[in-house]
């Protein structure tokens, strides 16, 4: 397991998948209402917005509860007093981690999140205190089947995109930050609507964990998982398979 991936994507080690399907969906509204709130209310017009919606039906998310939450953030009664902020610091291990949250209320967030930290053997540390340590870049993924490795990297690079992973599975996509949507919505109008595009923080180093560090790492990020105001948790751990299925067992 590496730790560029969002952590949501590995908490099939937990149960309560109901609690957890419901804190995904608030995360996900609370980028939608923030999202049309900061710009215009039509995805057409939004890139942002576009980039929410399309996150939510992934997801399984209704139609109606997606327009609720746009409806909701056209009316003012939410989004208004949220804050994009980033916190940087260390986990077990030495393990870099950069968490993303949206909140109202930072002193709250920034004490819990430094709790979280301090209680799993790790130090929240100033902003830029380990970015530096990670790639920020746009990341587009299609599957393998709507084009040929060829075909994709081609119609890539006339989009404007740095590089192009093929293999069985999938295209991976990847872009300057500032290109993002650009790219995102030529390879759509092309290939149709991406299995998933989004802003991601890759480690350009990685640490190797033992059975003991990797289980204080995971219970920290279960803890940050399971804040509100959590959005997105990137750190460059790596977890090799034969503890990972230890753990899990």
């Amino acid at each position: 397991m590496a730790g560029h991936s969002q952590f949501k994507n590995i908490m099939h080690r937990k149960g309560a998948q109901d609690a957890k399907r419901a804190r995904a969906f608030a995360k996900l509204i609370r980028e939608i209402t923030v999202s049309a709130r900061q710009g215009l209310p039509d995805p057409a017009s939004n890139p942002r917005l576009r980039a929410a919606m399309t996150a939510a039906r992934q997801s399984n998310m209704t139609k109606d509860t997606i327009d609720r939450a746009i409806k909701k953030a056209i009316g003012g009664t939410g989004g208004d007093d949220y804050m994009e902020v980033r916190y940087e610091g260390y986990g077990p291990a030495g393990v870099a981690m950069i968490v993303e949250a949206l909140t109202d209320n930072r002193n709250r967030t920034a004490g819990d999140i430094r709790s979280a930290f301090a209680k799993n053997g790790g130090a929240l540390g100033e902003t830029n205190s380990v970015s530096f340590l990670f790639n920020r870049l746009g990341v587009i993924r299609y599957p393998a089947s709507v084009a040929s490795a060829d075909d994709m990297l081609e119609a890539a690079i006339e989009a404007g995109a740095e590089n192009v992973e093929s293999d069985g599975d999938a295209h991976e996509v990847t872009c300057p930050v500032e290109d993002f949507f650009a790219v995102r919505d030529a390879l759509e109008a092309k290939f149709g609507a991406p299995e998933s595009g989004k802003l991601d923080w890759r480690p350009t180093t990685e640490v190797t964990l033992d059975e003991d560090k990797a289980k204080s790492l995971l219970k920290l990020l279960d803890q940050l998982e399971d804040n509100d105001d959590v959005q997105n948790v990137y750190a460059n751990f790596d977890i090799p398979d034969a503890v990972m299925q230890r753990l899990s067992a």
